[in-house]
């Protein structure tokens, strides 16, 4: 038996028994070299196998096709001539995706939109900054320095920002600056048919704007919406932040920046038990402690980490905390954090102020995906996504531990607890039939205990392919057939990344 059988996946990642694949039309690829060039186009399979898959492992499914487009008038062009000939098209930006996201499952073009990456315009008034979807946040927030301002979204890979947004992605700031939902303040979308849409409308110059390349870049004359409130129509924008490419190509995002904070102070703690430590997360955030990260690592995650990253870190239940405010709030927020760590059995704190200490503590963080990995060298990973309301997050993720121990499962736990979004990194031997059957009750349960606690199925990768069941258990039938209306209304031939989602 096959593993994509053995985990559900099925038909979802082997693109030929997803659905009868129809061939490009004739000199199809002759027309898209038209539109961009002849060096903007590939159809060399090593180059399509590079499109074809994300960092999950969900099987390659290769395009027929690659394009890189450098402007959005080729980019409408290019869909416009996919619209014609009914050809699928599949945004890609980085690849850094964990649900299949890029993955061709129909064929069809793969927009490579890497080159454009034009950081567009900057209003340092208003706390706004327009990019296209080449622009990493990596990119973005090095580009800043020097303003006073930063983009804090932080899902650990430097992936493209108009990525992101296509993901509803998150990651470790959010407890303080939220995720990149209210951080998008705009979109400029090319629709499945070629037009051009610009979410929140177009047009309206900021106080101040300027044109910034990071590459070939251009200026852009005209600039997207930057007010901050707006009570005009449905909020498209967030109609199509977490849409994951089967709506439009997001060309260019407009984001809300913040202002950096005067200090900051990071320190891991750890707990006798995982209770403690989750409870210590609640009562942080019952405190009012303004927290810009709070990260939990199981014994497990903290151990690996520990080796992986060479740092000495206790092998037990351990949160990673940051705090930011002035000199002055710093002191406070740090007596008070105290308090609250020692009243749950946590051990002493050590606060690194300096960035390069706070660096160091937070790069080990970022490297926990492989550092599960290297406890079983040669096997794979699969991790889940639940987030649940804060006051059932001690109980579900207490169930989880328990439920991983008596699978038997390789899965060390580690989240952005502070929002109630947490991950099991399941390390499994994908030749065992067994072992991936356990992997897969293990994250169906685990699903529907999230739901069961008022929580979702994904809290900041995606549904992609290996979601879409719980998706119809969370939503309801009725909320289904309301997205399949919205993406009928603006995709009626389901061209746009078809297979994910729904």
């Amino acid at each position: 038996m096959s593993l994509r059988r053995v985990l559900g996946l099925g038909r979802a990642l082997g693109r030929r028994s997803y659905c009868s694949k129809s061939p490009l039309p004739p000199d199809f690829v002759e027309a898209l070299r038209a539109v961009v060039g002849t060096p903007n186009v590939s159809t060399a399979m090593a180059v399509r196998e590079q499109h074809g898959h994300d960092e999950s492992m969900h099987v390659c499914a290769p395009p027929d096709a690659v394009v890189w487009p450098h402007a959005v008038g080729q980019v409408q062009e290019l869909a416009a001539l996919c619209y014609r000939y009914r050809v699928p098209m599949v945004p890609f930006g980085t690849g850094t995706g964990l649900e299949g996201g890029v993955n061709a499952v129909q064929g069809g073009v793969c927009f490579d939109l890497s080159r454009m990456d034009a950081i567009m315009e900057l209003s340092l008034e208003d706390f706004s900054v327009s990019v296209e979807p080449g622009v990493t946040r990596k990119a973005l927030n090095s580009y800043l320095r020097g303003t006073g301002l930063w983009f804090p979204v932080d899902p650990g890979a430097d992936a493209s920002l108009c990525g992101m947004a296509a993901t509803g992605a998150s990651g470790t700031n959010a407890v303080r600056y939220g995720t990149m939902r209210p951080n998008v303040l705009n979109l400029r979308v090319v629709l499945p048919d070629g037009r051009l849409l610009h979410t929140a409308g177009a047009g309206r110059q900021p106080r101040w704007a300027g044109g910034f390349g990071l590459g070939a870049g251009c200026t852009s004359t005209r600039s997207l919406a930057q007010h901050r409130k707006r009570a005009a129509g449905y909020d498209l924008t967030s109609l199509f932040v977490g849409s994951e490419g089967t709506l439009g190509f997001l060309t260019m995002a407009t984001l809300r920046l913040h202002p950096l904070p005067e200090a900051s102070a990071a320190t891991a703690t750890a707990f006798p038990t995982v209770q403690a430590a989750v409870d210590c997360t609640v009562q942080v955030l019952q405190a009012a402690v303004p927290v810009a990260r709070i990260e939990f690592l199981d014994e497990v995650m903290a151990g690996a980490c520990g080796r992986f990253s060479n740092m000495e870190l206790p092998v037990a239940p351990t949160l990673l905390l940051e705090l930011h405010g002035s000199r002055h709030s710093l002191a406070e927020q740090q007596q008070q954090t105290e308090d609250i760590v020692r009243l749950n059995g946590g051990s002493s704190l050590v606060w690194a102020e300096e960035l390069k200490e706070r660096e160091h503590l937070w790069a080990m963080r970022h490297r926990a995906w492989y550092a599960a990995l290297a406890l079983r060298p040669g096997c794979q990973g699969y991790s889940t996504d639940v987030c649940v309301p804060i006051s059932r997050l001690p109980d579900v993720v207490v169930e989880t531990k328990r439920d991983l121990q008596d699978s038997g499962l390789t899965g060390p736990m580690v989240g952005h607890v502070g929002d109630g979004n947490f991950h099991c990194i399941l390390v499994f031997d994908t030749q065992d039939e067994n072992e991936a059957q356990r992997v897969h009750a293990f994250t169906k349960r685990l699903g529907r205990r999230a739901l069961a606690a008022g929580g979702t199925c994904t809290g900041e990768h995606g549904v992609g392919l290996g979601k879409r069941a719980l998706l119809l258990e969370e939503l309801g039938q009725e909320g289904l057939d309301t997205l399949r209306s919205i993406k009928a209304a603006l995709d009626p031939h389901n061209l746009m990344n078809p297979g994910k989602v729904l």
